[in-house]
């Protein structure tokens, strides 16, 4: 190690007080989801593993990357852009996300050592009840307005919409959030000090201003693929559910629909054109099992607690003869639509006696529903039946 990196690996020894600063060091040295490392602390606690790694008793990756820890840094940026870390057990973090320590995919298996957070937003408040929605980036028109008035009804209605904050699916629905004046969490695969991509970042101030911009990375820290598909997991923790709208296979909107069953939240799609490409992984999905969803009813109706979203079982327009009584349906069925028939005629198609179906077929024409021509034979009444 040269000694520029002993220096550096020093200071951070220094810099690490507790709990708190030693899983934001321990997170310096890792990548999100390291198995390995989340077995080790959770077995340990950050500090012993820390001081494990920095006494040389553990020769590992992660012991090779101390020498690079610019933890001081970190803090420094932290105070300056008004960042702050959640970790297990403070009152912020959403419990949810302890269920990354029991899901495994594709290799990935630990809960974030903490999260790093900006804006006035309470994490686990805004993320209980909340709602994932996901997609492409090369989004089409039909898809950016589902997502946009999806995110937007779901919003006005309480719920808090979460993100990766990508172009596409992923900033229509942060901006259909917000302009509802609704709750939106955007989950970064970069630090928060420079969230990406750098063309959303109007959207990210309006995000740190109002709702919560969210990554398991620490300042000064840049996207990579891998990083993309562990803050899948993240976003599919935090929400009840997660939703695709437009997506190809093999997509990270997919990933994170994965994860969302592996971690069994609910998974909901909304169906495109079979004409269009980014149809394709909505409709796997749907396929595999995924509810499909067209509407912000049928989304709250699931992630709502059981009882409080029903939806009415849909039927047709209502007709007359829907408030019709049995025995008014059995004549009203003998009635012929032309020509007409004598009420003793009815009374021997319907199984009724002359009496009571006379009765009955005063009480239709009463409600319009039939009528009585000259030479006293019955039809429905023009119009009468739609």
């Amino acid at each position: 190690m040269t000694e520029p990196m002993r220096t550096m690996g020093r200071q951070a020894w220094a810099d690490v007080r507790d709990e708190r600063t030693a899983r934001m060091a321990l997170a310096c040295v890792s990548e999100p989801g390291d198995k390995g490392l989340g077995e080790l602390v959770a077995e340990d606690g950050a500090e012993a593993v820390w001081r494990s790694l920095w006494e040389g008793r553990r020769e590992s990756r992660w012991g090779r990357r101390l020498g690079v820890v610019r933890l001081r840094e970190v803090l420094s940026v932290m105070h300056q852009r008004r960042i702050r870390f959640i970790m297990p057990g403070d009152a912020e973090w959403p419990e949810q996300l302890d269920d990354l320590s029991h899901a495994e995919h594709v290799g990935v298996k630990a809960r974030p050592l903490g999260l790093w957070a900006a804006g006035p937003g309470h994490l686990a408040e805004w993320a209980d009840g909340s709602l994932a929605i996901v997609g492409t980036r090369i989004s089409t028109p039909y898809g950016e307005t589902i997502a946009a008035d999806l995110a937007a009804d779901v919003a006005a209605r309480g719920v808090t919409v979460v993100s990766g904050g990508a172009y596409g699916i992923d900033v229509c629905a942060h901006r259909g959030a917000l302009s509802a004046r609704g709750r939106t969490i955007a989950v970064l695969a970069s630090g928060l000090d420079a969230p990406y991509p750098r063309g959303n970042a109007r959207v990210f101030e309006e995000i740190r201003a109002q709702g919560i911009l969210l990554s398991e990375l620490p300042p000064g820290d840049r996207p990579s693929r891998p990083r993309f598909l562990s803050r899948n997991r993240v976003i599919a923790a935090l929400a009840t559910g997660a939703l695709m709208v437009e997506a190809k296979i093999r997509s990270g909107a997919q990933n994170t629909l994965r994860w969302a069953d592996k971690l069994s939240r609910h998974r909901m799609a909304v169906p495109g054109p079979v004409t269009s490409a980014q149809s394709e992984g909505p409709h796997q999905e749907l396929r595999d099992g995924a509810t499909l969803v067209s509407s912000a009813a049928e989304v709250l109706e699931i992630i709502a607690p059981m009882g409080q979203e029903t939806l009415p079982f849909p039927h047709g327009p209502s007709r007359v003869v829907d408030q019709l009584e049995a025995i008014q349906v059995d004549v009203f069925e003998a009635v012929p639509g032309s020509g007409g028939l004598l009420p003793e005629q009815i009374a021997e198609k319907c199984g009724r006696d002359l009496r009571t179906t006379l009765a009955v077929l005063g009480e239709l024409e009463q409600i319009g529903l039939a009528e009585e021509d000259v030479r006293g034979r019955w039809r429905l009444r023009s119009g009468a039946v739609g």
